[in-house]
């Protein structure tokens, strides 16, 4: 296989590895900053938006830097969870926290669009992998 021919196959690769790691970082950011802000003194929410900070932002590293793609499923899980735990958070509470709406505004509403994007980008790397699978075995 020649270079002209390698690069289209590598280059979505690489830009969906940049995407989920740019919104994982930014979903992280927005976590760690509203720990900082006053989540740390919540009971288990404040240990909990750390955790999902510092998970955010290794899992952003290590997929920059070229780590396997079993990493692109942990970060899909750390962003649903937090997406499961924003909508837990507006209706029925979690450890007994609420919030209400988009509050805080604007860091909800950043956190969340972050974390769509990262699992839709995980999403269409696994579409873009099984479909490099079924090319090549098609070519051999």
């Amino acid at each position: 296989m020649t270079l002209t021919q390698t690069l289209p196959r590598v280059w979505p690769d690489v830009l969906l590895r940049a995407g989920i790691s740019a919104s994982l970082a930014i979903s992280g950011y927005v976590h760690y900053d509203l720990y900082r802000g006053g989540y740390r003194y919540i009971h288990m929410i404040g240990p909990s938006f750390l955790v999902q900070a510092a998970a955010s932002f290794a899992i952003a590293v290590l997929l920059l830097l070229g780590g396997p793609f079993t990493l692109r499923i942990a970060g899909a899980a750390i962003a649903g969870g937090a997406l499961v735990a924003f909508a837990l958070s507006r209706t029925v509470g979690i450890f007994g926290f609420t919030e209400i709406g988009w509050e805080p505004a604007p860091k909800a509403a950043i956190s969340v669009i972050a974390e769509i994007v990262t699992v839709a980008l995980v999403v269409v790397s696994i579409v873009h992998r099984l479909w490099l699978l079924r090319s090549r075995r098609e070519v051999a």
